[in-house]
């Protein structure tokens, strides 16, 4: 097998060098008192992958895998890997339905689960073309056998395995559906391995740390970059309302040098307060990171320390990367609405700005780029970038563009369905999502990144959420529809759409204070000519909706559906 042709191959090369060294700890009955080595994770992730080769699980075949973040999920994901099976991951909290779709296009041919997700799938009938039903449970309930039975068939079993290649399926990763119907991001072996080389080319990172990834996915990584992984506890789908005093007490008990986190976790860890000693490496991503929690984290952090925030998506990451000390000197440029910088794109990438479209475009020729300053969509090329939605050919026309180099090669370019633009130092700024922007007229687009900062400094607002709704009918001539997320959508016309803040006040703030509030946020609002355009505040009653993999996604979708039903000017409720 070619050297490093997967992430399983990586994990078999430090345990060659290291058998003995750490790979990971988990909490179990007690605090962390399970470990794997790397001996051991190579080992026995060797075993289950004949036990399931055994069972008749072959290269190539999907399973879906609805697995805790327990040493369980780690031992499954590299057997996978290295039988060259496909694992399937989708986020368990998503909409019932929209989970069912996705588990119904992966196809899957086996689906390995605790017990819950074992119960679920006899009852709501997910998946039914798995043929192979496997649980992490002690007994085989709702299953054919258990995966401990899998593991002990395959440590008497034949383990020749087929050779993967480069570009064969790796994994499918649904994304986590923040716009929509999630989609299932086909990724290759060779993906994942330039994923390694480019986190570890743009962090620095050198064998022999301890990482808290609070982000499950990410601590595969971390064998093939020489680290040891120290699984968090907590909730990994709330990180928002993780405590920091167990993280706390992971951090110091095993000295991690380094964490990741969701903006949700970063906030967390910044109300908290308490210094994160040691820690010389943090990286939070999954939406951008609010200045004041950027400024509390480095406060907390050692002298010498790093705060990344990595820009990217499911589909391609890392795209662009800034430190958080850089970033904090634009702070007054994005609390005046310039937009949140992402930084300078990570060497290997080519990002460019196109025009502003919501058709497909087939071939990189039929873009329009668009110069240094000008708001367009985000485009990127580079060795991570995926070429495909699973058994989504609409929705990979609309996201993928085909290209043929100067020197004659084929390669994919990803839309990343996010506006933003270059400034003159040949920094990368995000302007907010392009199926999230509201179309004013003809000759006004308003961008969530470039409104919501301006009003996020009032000290009573908690957070802001720029929406379009539609004007009057006989005004505007939109239509509603029902988008593929199941949310309200406007159809966009020349009339264009009425910008509206929704307002989400801080813990505290008494309801009375909102007629004031509001009057401070339009003067406010007066002293820029883009967020002028903004023709209504609305106070949200609760904290607003958010994603389920980070916690802080907004869902704008569904406040404009809220907003759009919120009577008279100057509504609170």
């Amino acid at each position: 097998m070619q050297a490093d042709a997967n992430i399983a191959d990586s994990l078999r090369h430090r345990a060659s060098q290291a058998p003995d060294r750490v790979a990971m700890r988990c909490p179990g009955r007690g605090a962390y008192d399970i470990a794997l080595t790397y001996g051991e994770l190579d080992a026995r992730s060797d075993a289950i992958a004949a036990g399931l080769a055994a069972r008749g699980i072959a290269r190539g075949q999907r399973v879906v895998v609805m697995v805790r973040p327990t040493p369980e999920f780690f031992l499954l994901m590299f057997a996978l890997f290295r039988l060259g099976a496909v694992p399937v991951l989708v986020d368990p909290g998503i909409d019932k339905r929209a989970l069912r779709q996705c588990l119904d296009e992966a196809q899957p041919q086996a689906f390995i689960g605790i017990p819950l997700a074992m119960f679920a799938k006899a009852l709501l009938g997910w998946a039914k073309s798995a043929r192979l039903r496997i649980t992490t449970g002690r007994r085989a309930w709702c299953a054919d056998t258990t995966l401990a039975d899998i593991e002990n068939e395959g440590t008497r079993t034949s383990r020749d395995f087929d050779a993967t290649s480069p570009d064969d399926i790796a994994a499918i990763l649904f994304t986590s559906g923040s716009t929509g119907v999630p989609k299932g991001v086909v990724y290759r072996h060779r993906h994942f391995i330039a994923q390694i080389d480019m986190l570890r080319t743009a962090f620095g990172i050198e064998p022999g740390g301890v990482d808290l990834p609070t982000f499950p996915p990410f601590a595969l990584f971390d064998p093939a970059l020489g680290l040891t992984s120290i699984i968090p506890d907590m909730d990994p789908t709330r990180p928002a309302e993780a405590d920091p005093r167990k993280l706390h007490a992971a951090i110091k008990r095993f000295g991690v040098t380094q964490l990741f986190g969701s903006p949700a976790l970063m906030r967390v860890l910044a109300d908290h307060g308490e210094p994160l000693d040691g820690v010389m490496r943090v990286t939070s991503a999954g939406a951008p990171v609010p200045a004041d929690v950027v400024a509390k984290i480095l406060q907390l952090l050692p002298d010498g320390a790093q705060l990344w925030t990595p820009y990217g998506a499911t589909e391609c990451l890392p795209v662009a990367v800034i430190e958080g000390r850089e970033l904090l000197t634009l702070r007054e440029r994005t609390e005046s609405g310039a937009g949140t910088c992402v930084g300078r794109p990570v060497e290997g990438n080519v990002v460019r700005i196109i025009a502003i479209t919501d058709e497909a475009i087939e071939n990189w020729a039929d873009a329009r780029e668009v110069p240094a300053g000008v708001v367009g969509e985000i485009t990127v090329a580079g060795p991570s970038t995926t070429d495909v939605y699973f058994n989504r050919e609409a929705q990979t026309r609309l996201a993928k563009i085909r290209e043929t180099t100067t020197n004659g090669d084929a390669r994919i370019v990803h839309r990343m369905g996010d506006l933003g633009y270059f400034d003159r130092e040949g920094r990368l700024w995000f302007c907010g999502r392009k199926s999230q922007r509201v179309v004013v007229d003809a000759a006004t687009t308003l961008c969530t990144e470039q409104v919501e900062p301006v009003f996020n400094t009032h000290p009573d607002v908690a957070r802001t959420a720029l929406v379009g709704v539609p004007r009057a009918a006989a005004d505007a001539g939109l239509q509603l529809s029902r988008g593929d997320n199941g949310q309200l959508r406007h159809a966009r016309s020349e009339a264009g759409m009425s910008p509206v803040l929704c307002v989400e006040l801080r813990q505290g703030v008494a309801e009375s204070e909102w007629p004031r509030i509001e009057a401070e946020l339009r003067r406010m609002a007066d002293g820029f000519v883009h967020t002028a355009k903004v023709a209504r505040f609305i106070r949200y009653p609760r904290k607003f909706p958010v994603d389920i993999r980070h916690n802080a996604k907004i869902g704008r979708e569904k406040l404009a559906t809220w907003a759009a039903k919120q009577p008279g000017e100057g509504s609170s409720t």
